[in-house]
């Protein structure tokens, strides 16, 4: 999109052609097209408004209702913050007395607008000039274009000495939308990253959740986060802003009618500590993926008096089956050392035809095995792939709560 279709789709025949877009969402694209043509729509115009509405569709899982106003691009919705966590961040941000922030690659301004409801002036930085006009003028749909303004630019120049903190979310795909996993090929570049924690103490880092742990800055607190069990972030709490050296955010999205969006979770701990290992016992615990990458397992196990039955494998294994947040619980029926033949054969005998499958420590492919297990029969069970001791094994288990 050109920067003057944008601006077109911001005046009153925009709004009209977005409108009938959103009328013609989910059918046959090329109708959709042909039919806001023949309303007298210029060409640019219609596919513009097509490509918005299919866009804020699709940003609804990460906006609720708010994303029907905004603009997007394809990666920048992709890279972009989801609501109940920005939301989460910018609370904590104004807890922390916080009162200007200056926002380094705000994207299409997700974080940016969150802090600015909180109350806090935010001052955004992005190099895309497209990308830069849409944040503006979500600030302005969201109406806090007067706590939220956006400068065109390079991030690396903005004079940090004139705020209180400084939120960067470098961008981790290059110029052609490839995934950048090579810390030192974002933009802002790693290093750049590193001394800003140096130059303002207060400094929030966004990370992909893949990040290493060797890359934390020295004192920085390294939280990991996840929305519905999906693990879909990482961020440094740098200076002032540390609270613990790791933290699982988890966060519990709610129905659209609910009052509070969401509920949160959080475990904390030094992130470096080994659970103990023994035997499997009568029930399994798998930690939510904010908890295994956050390097908390311990302190997870520790919630449910269990262990590991592998010091690699984090699964915890327990005789009494405890209702969690930081993970699901299943009762054991079965400990059997992995065999398809063995397995096809008590799962048929049980009549089992819905499986769901889990896995840590194995190279199966799980739709490999559903397939090879050829189920058949009205029962439904869990299948856990994993180890035991250093031997492959399958455990078959049942929801608990």
């Amino acid at each position: 999109m050109e920067l003057a279709v944008l601006d077109a789709l911001r005046t009153p025949a925009g709004e009209t052609a977005l409108a009938a877009a959103a009328g013609q969402a989910g059918g046959d694209p090329l109708a959709a097209a042909a039919a806001l043509r023949a309303r007298g729509l210029p060409a640019d115009l219609a596919a513009a408004a097509l490509t918005q509405t299919e866009l804020r569709r699709r940003a609804a899982g990460k906006f609720g209702p708010a994303a029907a106003g905004m603009f997007f691009t394809r990666a920048g919705l992709e890279q972009a913050t989801r609501g109940v966590v920005a939301h989460r961040r910018a609370g904590r941000l104004a807890a922390a007395g916080v009162r200007t922030l200056a926002d380094l690659g705000c994207g299409l301004g997700a974080d940016a607008i969150a802090a600015a409801r909180a109350g806090i002036r935010v001052y955004g930085v992005e190099a895309d000039p497209l990308t830069a006009a849409m944040a503006a003028a979500n600030a302005a749909a969201a109406g806090v274009a007067d706590r939220f303004t956006v400068a065109c630019g390079d991030a690396t120049r903005f004079d940090v000495s004139t705020v209180d903190a400084v939120f960067c979310d470098p961008a981790r795909r290059s110029g052609t939308g490839r995934r950048v996993f090579d810390p030192a090929a974002y933009s802002p570049p790693w290093d750049f990253v590193v001394e800003l924690t140096r130059r303002v103490p207060a400094t929030v880092v966004k990370v992909a959740p893949g990040i290493d742990h060797a890359l934390v800055p020295a004192g920085a607190e390294a939280e990991w986060v996840s929305v519905d069990r999906e693990v879909v972030e990482a961020a440094f709490w740098c200076g002032p802003l540390a609270a613990a050296p790791r933290r699982a955010t988890l966060l519990r999205t709610a129905p659209a009618d609910a009052v509070h969006p969401s509920t949160a979770t959080e475990l904390t701990g030094p992130g470096d500590t080994a659970a103990p290992v023994g035997t499997p016992g009568r029930f399994l615990h798998d930690p939510d993926g904010a908890v295994v990458r956050a390097h908390l397992v311990a302190e997870f196990a520790a919630t449910v008096d269990g262990v590991l039955a592998d010091p690699s494998i984090a699964y915890v294994y327990g005789d009494h089956g405890r209702t969690t947040p930081y993970g699901r619980c299943f009762e054991v029926t079965d400990v059997l050392p992995f065999s398809l033949k063995r397995l096809r054969a008590l799962l048929r005998e049980r009549g089992v035809g819905r499986v769901e499958i889990l896995k840590r420590g194995s190279a199966l492919d799980p739709d490999r095995l559903r397939r090879d297990l050829r189920l058949a029969g009205p029962e439904s069970t869990s299948l856990v792939l994993t180890r035991v001791a250093g031997a492959p094994t399958v455990i078959l288990c049942r929801p608990v709560g």
